[in-house]
């Protein structure tokens, strides 16, 4: 049974309390497909999900895209033997067609009514769930659909009561906006690291004024803030790893993320923690921000993150990592919460 005593907070206006983090499926999507992490073992998936929630973690979040449904698969594999009480909220997301004869092309960013629902219907499937608690638009869409005709189909969802609540993943600001004008903009799905911070600008704010719940992704950069990656692990990485062909994961940008992840070995030595969690209490001390992704590829990895959901980083914490920011040159944007 999870631990009860893992803190949750509100997400926004859904009703739903959440712990600080989330387990994140993307890399139980395995490999063989344009945004794959490379060859992944179910088995070890399933125990990693099972392994977080048995640790107290009350959500997953997953996409039709990561696997080209595989992803959501694996999650309803991990989650089926737990009683029905003690599973975590599963959060998935709509927006990408494929080419199943073409595993390797790039999805397609789409956002048509009838494409939204036909997906919510097949995660369903897969999820083996009557009703997703929340369900989010991955991306804006390139088909030329408006945000007016997309979000408007959300929020129909909603009414329907087919998904509990809506989100934007990857919109910015603006787009908030215009879509609370057709209906209120549940959650918003950000990525945030203290490599990339440019969200802290002007979407943490907007959601924080309108009552929208934030669940901010890759707050360890993908793995470049566990602490564990190294100049040679980037040169070693699988051609099927997406990281491979990232700007991040090369190059200067690759020193100076790597020169900022050392940098965050004192807050981790002063509240004997891993660096992973300690980037990841980074974004979780930025107002408005609920939750955290994490993803994991064993049940170890959980071990490494998981006391991010009770980390609270104090001030002299936060100097640190701002100036270490600065001194590295690493990532754009605000480098400390007010």
């Amino acid at each position: 049974m999870p631990d009860p005593m893992l803190p949750t907070v509100p997400l926004g206006r859904t009703g739903m309390d959440v712990t600080r983090v989330g387990f994140g499926a993307w890399a139980a999507g395995g490999g063989g497909w344009a945004f794959g992490w490379g060859a992944q073992d179910d088995e070890a998936s399933i125990a990693a999900i099972r392994h977080a929630v048995e640790l107290g973690v009350n959500w997953v979040d997953t996409a039709a895209v990561y696997g080209l449904g595989h992803s959501e698969e694996v999650v309803a594999r991990a989650l089926a033997p737990i009683p029905e009480a003690d599973r975590p909220f599963v959060f998935t997301k709509a927006g990408f067609r494929w080419d199943d004869a073409d595993r390797r092309a790039e999805p397609a960013r789409v956002g048509s009514p009838a494409g939204i629902r036909r997906e919510l219907e097949a995660s369903l499937r897969r999820l083996q769930v009557e009703r997703i608690d929340l369900y989010q638009q991955h991306w804006p869409p390139d088909d030329g659909i408006p945000l007016e005709e997309y979000w408007q189909t959300f929020v129909d969802l909603r009414t329907e009561g087919k998904v509990r609540a809506i989100g934007l993943s990857n919109h910015d600001a603006g787009q908030l906006a215009a879509a609370e004008a057709i209906g209120h903009v549940d959650t918003l799905q950000p990525p945030f690291s203290a490599i990339e911070r440019q969200v802290a600008e002007r979407e943490l704010p907007w959601c924080a004024a309108n009552g929208t719940g934030v669940i901010v992704y890759s707050p360890m950069q993908s793995g470049l803030l566990t602490g564990t990656f190294s100049l040679e692990r980037a040169r070693r990485l699988d051609p099927d790893d997406w990281r491979s062909r990232d700007e991040e994961f090369g190059g200067a940008a690759l020193e100076r993320n790597l020169a900022l992840s050392d940098s965050l070995g004192g807050p981790a030595a002063r509240h004997e923690v891993s660096i992973g969690a300690v980037a990841v209490a980074w974004t979780l001390a930025w107002p408005g921000v609920s939750g955290a992704i994490v993803g994991a590829r064993s049940a170890a990895q959980v071990d490494g993150w998981v006391a991010a959901a009770t980390l609270a980083l104090d001030g002299s914490d936060l100097d640190d990592i701002a100036a270490a920011i600065e001194r590295t040159g690493a990532g754009h944007g605000p480098i400390r919460p007010s």
